[in-house]
């Protein structure tokens, strides 16, 4: 019999393990680590919203929906969208509901890519962009963005990369890991290198609630979607979901907003592979987009002061961390003590129960630096604080 191994696909074969799941797993099951690895909130979904799901099922709304989702859904994500992103989308045709923005990923990249065709995208980043675009048999091409320019993509990067195989390009603002918040000049020049070179753009903005302005990050900052730039809407796929904001992220809920060709180009590979995201989860979810707004802001105050209060001590312990504009990650700058991303990770895990992410699992542009979530009590975040500082101070 020819090894099992030998019989896994060779794009499947080829991809690594998530980095990010790596140090999950070590940590599992151990009281005595302070996590600040996961990216998920340490909120639970809000009562109202939970309530939604269980009154779902206690109604029996527990059949198939429409595999664009339910129409009522599509409808509050286009009201929701109009006014957060300044983009208006048909619900009839213009919205797809996926079970998570993970799976809206797949399908996009799917849907648009052909054997060898050249995806750019910025690097750190979420770990499943890369796999993502090599399981489609599409090649991906990294941008490494720079702490220097505390990881603002330029477009001059993205113009040196650009043959005449590049299909895609993928952005992610504000960004996993590092937080940062692409400027609006540069977001521009962007648009108009897409335009010019005929490129569909996927942009997830699945942080896009959670900004931090001037004002110490406790007033949110502004928010532009390359889709409402003139020019745009037409050949960007718009990523978003509830995870994140809402903190729901066991109600694995999505969604795409994008042209109706497009559209119904996802839609059939998701009626074949997933057919309908769960009904309860959209009932939730109109729950959330109508009434949830208060929450959100609840919670992205919470993270705001646990932004500052990381901020601060980095400072005062003499490791360099840029302030990010959104999401509730920090990146900080460990190059100073001479060790890798995974050597740092590592030594704080074994030495102080504190858990933090190599950079460079966020692709090569990210050694030298190291992950760390503040989505945990502020608590946690002082003792943790206190665990790294003492390991600085050692090495």
């Amino acid at each position: 019999m020819k090894p099992l191994e030998e019989r896994i696909a060779d794009q499947v074969r080829n991809i690594p393990r998530s980095g990010i799941r790596d140090f999950f797993e070590l940590v599992q099951g151990r009281d005595d680590v302070i996590s600040l690895g996961v990216g998920e909130p340490d909120f639970s979904a809000p009562w109202h919203i939970r309530e939604a799901a269980i009154y779902s099922l206690e109604k029996g709304q527990t059949s198939y929906t429409s595999n664009l989702g339910l129409l009522s859904l599509r409808e509050s994500i286009a009201k929701y969208v109009e006014k957060q992103f300044h983009v208006s989308y048909d619900p009839a045709s213009e919205v797809l509901v996926t079970v998570g923005v993970s799976e809206a990923l797949d399908l996009v990249c799917r849907a648009l890519l052909n054997p060898g065709d050249e995806v750019i995208y910025h690097e750190p980043c979420y770990v499943s962009y890369s796999p993502s675009i090599a399981l489609a048999y599409g090649k991906p091409v990294a941008i490494q963005t720079r702490v220097e320019d505390e990881f603002v993509l330029k477009a001059e990067d993205i113009a040196e990369k650009i043959t005449d195989r590049t299909r895609l390009l993928f952005l992610n603002f504000p960004t996993n890991p590092t937080g940062a918040v692409e400027p609006v000049d540069e977001l521009q020049k962007i648009a108009d290198l897409a335009i010019e070179h005929d490129l569909i753009v996927i942009s997830d903005e699945i942080y896009s609630e959670l900004l931090y302005g001037e004002d110490s990050g406790m007033k949110p900052g502004t928010h532009v979607s390359i889709a409402s730039l003139p020019g745009m809407q037409e050949r960007t796929v718009l990523l978003h979901g509830f995870s994140k904001a809402f903190a729901m992220t066991g109600f694995r809920l999505g969604y795409a907003c994008a042209p109706p060709v497009l559209t119904e180009a996802m839609m059939k590979i998701h009626q074949y592979s997933m057919l309908c995201a769960p009904m309860m989860s959209q009932v939730a979810a109109i729950e959330a987009l109508e009434n949830g707004a208060g929450e959100v802001e609840k919670m992205r105050r919470a993270y705001a002061r646990r932004r500052n209060l990381m901020l601060k001590r980095f400072e005062e312990m003499g490791v360099p961390c840029f302030a990010p504009g959104g999401a509730f990650y920090m990146f900080p700058d460990i190059r100073k003590f001479g060790l890798t991303s995974q050597e740092f990770a590592m030594r704080l895990l074994e030495e102080e129960d504190v858990a933090v992410v190599p950079g460079d699992a966020f692709g090569e542009a990210g050694q030298g630096c190291v992950r760390a979530c503040y989505a945990t009590s502020y608590e946690q975040l002082e003792i943790a604080l206190d665990k790294i500082e003492s390991f600085v101070k050692r090495l």
